[in-house]
């Protein structure tokens, strides 16, 4: 009777390991397809802080406060993400210029730079339109410095795992990750945890991207390509373009040069 009794434990734990495999088998991993995103920006708290070094009581206050009267607190953008074979293509929906836009936020809010990344490669091919200028800048994927924490929320039918980072050494990031879709990328220029980024917060630039959608399909290889219209520079020397264009600007301008090199 023991040996009986022996045996059937020892078949029940073979059945338990060969199902196992089974099990792993049955997880599935999304590796190619398209992402929606939604871009939220708080117009009236940007304004504010680019604002922040005027006298109180002055002419400044007062034309906040017209701004405020005809400007949405929250600008929002669409944009989507294409996937497959470790690369990925943002490109942004494009939207009409507001002409009550005041101080500079068409200049800060636009969100029409095109960015293809190569994961294997660790390239990134980015053509970035700026004061009327396309500039097609090639340069190394952005390294950011992050803390992978215990916290989840589910966005657009996907547990992601938050990951606090770094970026530019001084931009704090949250952002939110799947490991459902094994490719390290994510919206704009982000990328760098294990697994696509869902979402985005930069807290203290009062930004966000969450995935609204996210299409399971095959994506043709010809649609996730590197961009090719632009003027051609290396990321330093558009860095140094930019800090030249906007040395002009004054306090507003290290707020606006953050906001195009995003």
């Amino acid at each position: 009777m023991k040996k009986i009794k022996l045996m059937k434990i020892l078949l029940g734990c073979c059945l338990m390991l060969n199902g196992l495999p089974l099990f792993a088998q049955n997880v599935r991993f999304t590796e190619q397809g398209v992402i929606e995103f939604e871009k939220r920006v708080n117009t009236h708290a940007v304004m504010k802080r680019m604002m922040g070094g005027a006298r109180e009581g002055s002419f400044i206050d007062e034309a906040m406060d017209g701004m405020k009267k005809r400007t949405p607190q929250f600008n929002v953008f669409k944009s989507s993400l294409s996937f497959r074979d470790q690369k990925t293509l943002f490109v942004p929906e494009v939207k009409k210029e507001d002409p009550s836009d005041m101080f500079g936020m068409g200049v800060m809010g636009k969100q029409n730079n095109i960015i293809y990344s190569d994961f294997s490669s660790a390239l990134s091919i980015s053509q970035r339109n700026v004061l009327d200028e396309v500039f097609l800048v090639k340069d190394s994927l952005r390294r950011m410095v992050w803390k992978i924490t215990e916290e989840t929320r589910d966005i657009a039918g996907y547990s992601c795992r938050r990951a606090n980072g770094l970026m530019l050494d001084s931009i704090y990031v949250v952002a939110f990750y799947t490991d459902k879709i094994p490719v390290s990328g994510g919206p704009e220029s982000f990328s760098g945890l294990p697994g696509m980024i869902l979402g985005v917060a930069l807290p203290h630039e009062n930004i966000t991207w969450f995935a609204t959608k996210v299409t399971d399909t095959p994506v043709n290889p010809q649609v996730v390509v590197p961009p090719v219209k632009g003027k051609a520079m290396d990321g330093p020397a558009f860095k140094a373009y930019l800090s030249s264009a906007f040395k002009q600007w004054g306090g507003s301008a290290n707020t606006i040069l953050k906001s195009l090199i995003l």
